[in-house]
């Protein structure tokens, strides 16, 4: 479904416990941003693609459901116009006007058909060859009640912004209405919000971020992204890394405020 507008690497990977310890850190392969719709009837195989490479280590990919399509029958209960923003800041960094559904933006550099999986991989070669891209190692370490964020200095001369975004891991819906009506699809990595936590310019960066801030949406793990541009004018991948958080409770073993 087609919307236009005016027309290797290494990955460390270390293991979640009660106390802190090391989640996940370094580089991996690529960050794949899959744009996708509960509206768009050529979604679902995407949707099913994206959760079968979610679960390769070497790869952080994610979901941003656009808002675009709700007029089509359903209004996606995913959706956020940051997404179907970022997805048009892309289209206009690489001068194609190319925005669709479903896309998958791979390290911010190329776009591919998102239930290609053999576009998918070759696009991930090709921007390997980008000595910038994946070239900022981001460690990640998930203490009882805070999310630790490190980035290390990297070998490359180049600056981005920081940007940590919750995450829902699965996320399964009954969709009533429009193109996919009757389905029930299960969405992956989902994108929740957006938090900047600063600019990277070169040196070693460290924040601890309560994980209260981080599990409102129901959400369940936690991106950091470091890129170039900015927010409304995305480049290339510098860093990323996710890592899965537990959900807060108060004393008392009730859902805490903010998580209803």
């Amino acid at each position: 479904m087609l919307y236009r507008r005016a027309a290797s690497a290494f990955l460390i990977v270390g293991l979640l416990a009660i106390s802190s310890t090391l989640a996940s850190a370094g580089q991996p392969r690529a960050l794949l941003e899959l744009f996708t719709s509960q509206g768009c009837s050529s979604c679902p195989p995407a949707d099913k693609l994206l959760g079968e490479l979610a679960a390769d280590p070497s790869l952080v990919a994610v979901s941003m459901p656009i808002d675009y399509w709700d007029y089509l029958g359903w209004k996606d209960t995913l959706a956020s116009p940051a997404h179907s923003a970022r997805q048009r800041g892309y289209a206009r960094m690489r001068g194609d006007r190319q925005v669709y559904t479903p896309q998958i933006v791979v390290n911010g550099a190329t776009h591919v058909l998102g239930s290609d999986r053999a576009a998918i991989e070759r696009a991930i070669v090709q921007t390997d060859s980008n000595s910038m891209i994946m070239s900022v190692p981001v460690l990640l370490s998930v203490g009882a009640s805070a999310l630790n964020v490190k980035l290390l200095a990297g070998k490359q001369n180049s600056t981005g912004e920081v940007w940590l975004c919750p995450l829902a891991r699965a996320v399964k819906v009954a969709i009533g209405r429009g193109e996919n009506g009757g389905r029930t699809i299960t969405y992956h990595n989902v994108v929740r919000n957006w938090l900047r936590l600063g600019e990277w310019s070169g040196n070693n960066l460290a924040w601890s971020i309560p994980l209260s801030e981080i599990t409102a949406d129901e959400s369940d793990e936690a991106l950091i992204l470091v890129q170039q541009g900015q927010r409304d004018r995305p480049g290339l991948v510098l860093g990323a890394a996710y890592a899965p958080i537990a959900r807060q409770t108060n004393v008392s073993g009730a859902t805490a405020p903010g998580d209803q």
